[in-house]
């Protein structure tokens, strides 16, 4: 039986690194659509968000699966609950990422200013996302709870970001539109890493059975 419960683990564990992969390729793939405002490109990432549903629903098939047949106890409980509860947060990225994709359709051109920050956000997410499954992967809380020090990075990085956009629109109020949808690219990759860190707090969960804010 533990053996089973072992391999039904492993499943998820890589069950969700495919999630993320994906997560990863969305955002990386809508941030370059914007970098060049290519409208197919960016829908083509819109599509993909339906794979990210599908591995979504095998993760949580999963998790039923193991509680019900293998019948785990203490932390095994808390490392399936949590598989659950990361499923949906890589979903919600997804949904994040396809948010990005869809400026690019809201957005013309050309760009008030080349994209340099936004795209710093979504490599350092990129990161946090394959950081946060790896410390679910191992249970390791040290390297869980260094994701809080790049939130912060893109905290930061966002707050530039933010900065800059409306300067540039007071100096060129006909670009005020695409400077809100540039605006809300950064308000999506900075809720994504919002959800990188909550993949650090379930790890935390998991390893102690206590919950701990990785935002504060």
């Amino acid at each position: 039986m533990r053996q089973s419960l072992e391999e039904g683990l492993a499943i998820l564990v890589g069950l969700l690194g495919q999630m993320g992969q994906e997560v990863d390729a969305m955002l990386h793939g809508a941030i370059v659509s914007l970098t060049v405002l290519d409208q197919e490109q960016a829908r083509r990432w819109i599509l993909h968000d339906e794979l990210v549903n599908a591995l979504e629903l095998q993760v949580n098939e999963e998790c039923v699966r193991l509680i019900v047949t293998q019948q785990p106890v203490a932390r095994d409980v808390r490392k399936i609950v949590s598989a659950m509860k990361i499923a949906t947060d890589l979903e919600r990225m997804a949904d994040l990422a396809v948010g990005i994709a869809k400026v690019v359709n809201r957005v013309e051109g050309p760009l008030i200013k080349p994209l340099i920050d936004v795209p710093k956000m979504a490599d350092l997410a990129i990161r946090m996302i394959q950081q946060g499954l790896k410390a679910y992967e191992l249970e390791d809380v040290s390297m869980a709870g260094k994701l809080a020090e790049l939130d912060d990075e893109i905290d930061h990085l966002y707050k530039m970001v933010v900065k800059e956009l409306l300067s540039l629109m007071g100096l060129h109020p006909e670009m005020t539109n695409q400077g809100m949808q540039l605006s809300f690219v950064a308000r999506y990759i900075e809720r994504i890493a919002d959800h990188a860190t909550n993949i650090g707090e379930h790890v935390f969960y998991i390893a102690t059975g206590e919950r701990k804010d990785l935002n504060a």
